[in-house]
């Protein structure tokens, strides 16, 4: 069971597309949003949800291949820890998007946006950068992915998986190999 932890501390919108995007990477894939202030994905329950009442297992697993998403609902990780693991267990692959305040000493992968020096944010520990169309080298050598399609960014945003030879997506997948 793949796990993959993202975040991205200095871009709103890179800490919720990239998740999604790196979901669709992966084939059949669970994001779970461990921020109690994350965004309202759709979906019938919430993480809040199957921990205040107990997950069954038809929530606990994939029902059909693609990527899902499990919004947080308000519910802080440790609280949700137990259920956290259920799902790890039973999904073939998980994406942990993790609050913008994510300990830098967590082995989430952060995804920055790649900005002409010395502008470009830096953070300890893994990281992959989103090009923009000012700059294309990442430092120190690190991945740096293609600007994404308005296309790919509008169907990740509305639920919908993005073509799968989408250069954006094909680069996620190898924050996977990473």
């Amino acid at each position: 069971m793949p796990v993959l932890a993202l975040w991205s501390p200095v871009d709103a919108l890179l800490g919720i597309v990239a998740p999604l995007g790196a979901a669709s990477a992966a084939g059949t894939a669970l994001v779970i949003d461990l921020d109690p202030s994350g965004p309202g994905f759709g979906g019938p329950f919430s993480l809040a949800e199957l921990v205040e009442r107990g997950p069954t297992r038809s929530q606990l697993e994939p029902s059909k291949s693609g990527p899902a998403v499990l919004r947080n609902g308000g519910i802080k990780p440790e609280d949700a820890q137990e259920v956290i693991a259920e799902l790890i267990a039973r999904w073939p692959n998980v994406v942990l998007r993790c609050p913008p305040s994510a300990n830098l000493d967590s082995e989430a992968v952060a995804v920055l946006p790649l900005l002409p020096p010395p502008f470009t944010p830096i953070v300890h520990g893994a990281t992959v950068y989103q090009r923009t169309r000012m700059e294309s080298r990442a430092p120190g050598g690190r991945l740096a992915l293609p600007v994404p399609r308005a296309g790919t960014i509008r169907s990740l945003l509305h639920g919908e998986r993005p073509p799968r030879r989408d250069r954006w997506i094909g680069a996620l997948r190898q924050v996977w190999r990473a």
